[in-house]
């Protein structure tokens, strides 16, 4: 077992590594590592940004497993069936397991981005009939308010320059190009619909573009 320690070098120009710790779960071992959104000076410290990443193994070397996972409280606490993001990060950690190494990054975009009480006021416009996307845009958000800088920096001070990318996002993949960090594989990160998710995925399929199999579609 590694002794895990903080280490201030872990930083890039727009992340900074605050703590680093063993982190046993019912998956493996990982260290766990924090991270926040560095200062602008004059900025809002409001608009600080918090986030962890999970790493096992060998991670610099060759194209590590990379799951980047967006805060889901009502799903990946509380169990919520109107979407499928608890199974998808117990898939992420279940197959960096699997794989022996990998890094998982968590970070605090609840709702796509738009903040949990808003997420819930969604939910509500939901149960009137509209869809995700509809709901965000009634609530003044655009369909996905998120961007995936953070996670990008994350990798960037992990030392991490070629991915293989647990997602179904086209976005996430963009994103992650665009910034240098080369995509050698997109591997799907698909759940099973079913009566309550069924709608939420084909509107991530056919309204944000999300990549799914003919099984997915059905």
């Amino acid at each position: 077992m590694s002794t895990a320690l903080y280490n201030d070098s872990v930083t890039s120009s727009k992340v900074k590594q605050l703590a680093s710790a063993e982190f046993p779960t019912r998956w493996g071992h990982f260290l766990i590592h924090g991270f926040v959104t560095r200062s602008s000076g004059a900025g809002d410290p409001s608009k600080t940004e918090e986030a962890v990443a999970l790493v096992m193994g060998e991670v610099h070397s060759g194209s590590p497993l990379v799951r980047i996972h967006s805060q889901c409280l009502t799903g990946d606490v509380f169990g919520s069936l109107r979407c499928d993001c608890r199974q998808q990060l117990e898939m992420g950690l279940s197959m960096i397991a699997t794989n022996a190494s990998g890094v998982l990054i968590y970070e605090q975009q609840e709702g796509r981005g738009i903040g949990l009480m808003a997420k819930l006021q969604a939910y509500a416009l939901q149960d009137c009939g509209f869809d995700t996307v509809e709901a965000n845009e009634r609530l003044g958000f655009r369909p996905d308010q998120r961007d995936f800088q953070m996670p990008v920096e994350i990798l960037k001070a992990l030392g991490i320059k070629k991915v293989r990318l647990l997602s179904n996002n086209p976005d996430k993949v963009a994103a992650l190009e665009q910034a240098g960090i080369q995509v050698t594989e997109r591997l799907p990160c698909e759940v099973a619909p079913t009566e309550h998710t069924q709608e939420y995925l084909n509107t991530k399929r056919d309204k944000l573009g999300h990549l799914f199999t003919q099984r997915t579609q059905n």
